[in-house]
């Protein structure tokens, strides 16, 4: 359709890895809940192997998204989740559906992959449209429930704590 943003989403490559930073680091910014540490934390997980799948959105032949999939653990266990995040947008490119272009690429890739599921800190209002939800049996210590959302990718929905990449606690 005319008018349409013509978006290209593919893996990473080493050459993104600046864009990515730029781009994260604009995306928080303003961010009302961010500590600012998002640009770090994708850094680590890529430094420490972990990134599962690292995507960027591409428009026009520039970077201008990108979402992260890390494994997560459950009651200390591998059990095939993966924590989902961070997703930037640059700003000027928000609310244009790159960021869900992004989520709904990686879900894709992940279940192709054989995935168990996704878990990630969000905004419910944004995320139930790819189907997450707030799994009771599933908890992120220090985290409110609500805010807390997991999408099950295979038949079997494990019960425990659920703890994210020690990247995840990267501060710079």
């Amino acid at each position: 359709m005319p008018g349409e943003l013509e978006i290209i989403i593919r893996r990473e490559t080493q050459a993104d890895q600046a864009a990515i930073a730029a781009i994260t680091r604009a995306a928080f910014q303003d961010h009302p809940h961010s500590q600012q540490t998002e640009e770090f934390i994708i850094s680590t997980l890529r430094q420490a192997g972990a990134l599962t799948l690292s995507l960027v959105a591409q428009i026009d032949g520039q970077v201008v998204g990108h979402i992260a999939f890390s494994p997560a653990t459950i009651s200390g266990r591998s059990q095939g989740w993966h924590g989902v995040g961070p997703v930037s947008v640059t700003p000027p490119r928000q609310r244009q559906g790159i960021g869900k272009a992004l989520v709904q690429e990686g879900l894709r890739l992940l279940r192709q992959s054989g995935a168990q599921g996704c878990v990630l800190v969000g905004d419910p209002g944004y995320y139930q449209r790819f189907g997450f939800r707030n799994i009771p049996q599933l908890v992120l210590e220090g985290v409110p429930q609500e805010y807390f959302l997991a999408l099950p990718l295979g038949t079997d929905i494990p019960h425990g704590a659920v703890e994210f990449h020690e990247g995840f606690k990267a501060r710079g």
